[in-house]
């Protein structure tokens, strides 16, 4: 009985929790006019072509100075890339780099804080779908300690954010993606709790 009674009770946490994710996934979007940043990260995935253009409209506004569009298919070309973003041709061949390694977000993650060592960047916007914002706002600010992120979400278009459980992709879609939060949430939780690595001692001077 206590235990049906625990799972009842986990069952109902991960159920509120479930429920404050979706609603924040809802009020996402539109985004807010971002800062201007150092660079711009669009990760690729389900809806790429609203992030990429969404990316690409933040660099013609000046909202950056490089956009990296990270998790590209190996077989897209950089014309492909230019034709989804709509971009300035001039402006995309200057300030606009693709990342084909990553290839699913923890990859974004590392390609991103690869890119930004390289330029030495301080700040980011990060463009993505915004029912996957959440989890790669965690990954990223894992990989990246110590740089400002700013999150740009897109709506995904094929995601009625307001009425998610009506449909059975949309309930699929939130649920999985709400779990592989919590799963990235706990993995960072243990992280945070387990032993810190200790700073080596100083040699000792040596005698004259």
């Amino acid at each position: 009985m206590k235990t049906l009674a625990l799972l009842f009770v986990a069952a109902l946490i991960w159920a509120a929790g479930l429920l404050a994710f979706a609603i924040r996934v809802e009020q996402s979007t539109p985004a807010a006019e971002p800062e201007v940043a150092d660079g711009i990260v669009a990760l690729t995935g389900a809806g790429s072509n609203e992030r990429i253009a969404a990316g690409m409209r933040l660099l013609e506004a000046g909202k950056g100075d490089r956009m990296l569009v990270s998790g590209v298919n190996r077989e897209a070309s950089r014309e492909d890339i230019r034709n989804v973003s709509r971009a300035v041709q001039l402006l995309y061949d200057c300030c606009v780099d693709l990342g084909f390694e990553a290839a699913d977000t923890f990859g974004n993650a590392q390609e991103t804080a690869g890119w930004v060592r390289a330029r030495r960047y301080d700040s980011l916007i990060i463009v993505t779908a915004d029912y996957h914002m959440p989890r790669a706002m965690l990954e990223l600010g894992s990989a990246l300690p110590g740089i400002e992120l700013q999150a740009y979400p897109v709506a995904t278009p094929s995601l009625d954010a307001t009425r998610w459980w009506r449909t059975a992709g949309g309930a699929r879609l939130m649920v999985m993606e709400y779990s592989k939060y919590l799963a990235i949430l706990g993995r960072e939780l243990v992280l945070r709790l387990g032993p810190k690595d200790e700073a080596e001692p100083e040699p000792a001077p040596q005698g004259g």
